[in-house]
């Protein structure tokens, strides 16, 4: 079962929270990030490097150093305050027509490394570094982490109970997403939220953000090795999750723009192709206008975008491995049939001949990306399910990269947890 606890949250007044809360340090580039800035925004934590004309390097002392004082001139502002106790916290984020619920909580760093907290991507090194440094120098997780955990009746009726209450903090971002968040202040709630988790959930699940999970749990591990007292107990053993019940969950496509061919013509292209898939012309440009984009219709369809034209790619039978969880994946397959054995690509990770795009710019942004001559050609992806990532992750096994993508992305700055008891 999963190990974990409230926390005393550092948080804006209601009054800031617009002002302070921000996207995700990975959504921004630096001189995205300096534009939205405002005098309040978080954003000088957690890209620090925005304060500095012209605009210094990420792995800059100076931008580490920035990013400390900026984060304890915020506390003496009053700009983020602690709580006077440990609390548990319900999320929603609101994207169109549908909602998510998350219990914002600390779980443990021994649930990581004892594969409680399951992982269904690999993590880089050089990226789990720098978090690590940011966790390191702060003593505190500014972010959270995005879990999911499977459905339970009794944790849906609290996060209902709570979410009928008067929120702490409403508001709708720059992207028209709603969220809105709740302090549980009655003790016996936040104990028995606790209970539940300790003796029915038997597992956390990594939706989001494995590289800042894992420098949490180094750090924790680091702060262990250097406590000659150490109990297990202690507040770094803990990192700051918003967990979400899976069901509540969807994950969005996440789609591949690729800059060549691989020396081939479109008509030669097009034609290996049809050895591996049923290839159908989809849409192309009537009266003046683009084609319409076609969209995957299920599991082991695909969509491409070539010359200005959609397509429509079906994998034939005994291309993949329905048995196997990851040679039954839609990104496997377009990897190893296409990716791999027609256009060359062999490391998703390395090649720069590869970009990737979120289902949530839209099929649009595919095929400007091809019409404008930087992408030659674009595939378009059926989304994996929450049960597809749960049964990998619970076999242990790995997803290729850049295979899901959620939304909407979690708010960095309506909690934050330091790594110490005060």
């Amino acid at each position: 079962m999963v190990r974990v606890k409230p926390f005393s949250a550092i948080r804006p007044p209601r009054k800031l929270v617009t002002e302070v809360a921000c996207p995700p340090y990975d959504v921004l580039n630096s001189q995205e990030a300096k534009k939205m800035a405002g005098e309040k925004s978080l954003l000088h934590i957690t890209r620090p490097e925005i304060d500095f004309d012209p605009i210094a390097g990420e792995h800059e002392q100076r931008t580490y150093d920035r990013a400390v004082e900026n984060f304890k001139t915020w506390q003496k502002n009053g700009w983020l305050v602690r709580e006077d106790k440990e609390k548990y916290y319900i999320y929603a984020q609101t994207m169109g027509k549908r909602t998510q619920y998350g219990i914002v909580l600390c779980a443990h760093t021994d649930d990581y490394a004892n594969g409680v907290i399951k992982k269904h991507e690999l993590t880089r090194k050089d990226k789990e570094d720098d978090r690590m440094i940011h966790v390191r120098i702060q003593n505190a997780n500014i972010e959270p982490v995005f879990f999911a955990f499977k459905d339970h009746a009794e944790l849906g009726e609290i996060i209902a109970r709570t979410a009928a209450g008067a929120p702490e903090y409403k508001f709708t971002d720059e992207n028209n997403f709603i969220h809105t968040f709740w302090v549980i202040n009655d003790d016996a709630v936040n104990a028995r939220i606790t209970e539940i988790f300790t003796n029915d959930i038997d597992a956390f699940y990594v939706a989001d953000g494995h590289h800042r999970t894992a420098a949490a749990a180094r750090v924790g591990a680091e702060k262990k090795a250097q406590n000659p007292n150490h109990t297990g107990d202690e507040e770094y053993n803990y990192f700051m999750a918003v967990c979400f019940p899976e069901s509540q969950l969807k994950i969005l496509d996440y789609n591949r723009v690729v800059k060549d061919l691989n020396g081939l013509s479109p008509e030669e292209f097009l034609k290996s192709m049809e050895e591996d898939f049923e290839v159908t012309l989809a849409s192309k440009p009537r009266c003046g206008r683009p084609a319409k984009p076609y969209s995957p219709t299920g599991l082991h369809n695909f969509s491409m975008y070539l010359g200005d034209k959609w397509y429509s790619l079906t994998a034939k039978s005994g291309r993949y491995d329905d048995s196997d969880p990851i040679g039954v994946l839609d990104v496997t397959i377009l990897s190893n049939l296409v990716l791999d054995k027609i256009l060359g690509i062999k490391d998703l990770r390395t090649d720069k001949r590869i970009d990737f795009v979120g289902g949530i710019r839209g099929l649009g942004e595919l095929s400007r990306r091809v019409d404008s001559g930087e992408m030659k050609v674009a595939f378009a992806l059926y989304p994996v399910s929450m049960q597809q990532l749960i049964n990998i992750a619970d076999t242990g096994n790995i997803m290729p990269p850049k295979t899901t993508w959620f939304e909407p992305k979690l708010r960095s700055g309506l909690a934050i947890h330091t790594l110490d008891e005060n």
